[in-house]
């Protein structure tokens, strides 16, 4: 049957939203492939797999990093 009406349009995201989002994705990137190398561990691909572990981990910090400043309150400074 088909759609008389169409889906609408995705909601845009929060940049809030987004951080969360890619944090989620960087979290499982970081999951698979430590489950690699947990398979392989002897795998000449081995030390690339680790060096991406390391890079997912960094940006996994920097994303984590970004969400908590998003999320603290604006307080204006004062000027004397």
């Amino acid at each position: 049957m088909l759609k008389i009406v169409p889906d609408p349009p995705p909601a845009l995201l929060s940049l809030e939203d987004t951080l969360i989002q890619a944090t989620d994705y960087a979290l499982c990137a970081l999951t698979v492939v430590q489950q690699a190398i947990q398979l392989q561990p002897k795998s000449p691909a081995s030390i690339l797999m680790m060096a991406s572990m390391h890079e997912l981990e960094t940006l996994r910090a920097l994303l984590e990093s970004a969400l908590i400043q998003v999320q603290m309150p604006y307080e204006p400074r004062l000027r004397h």
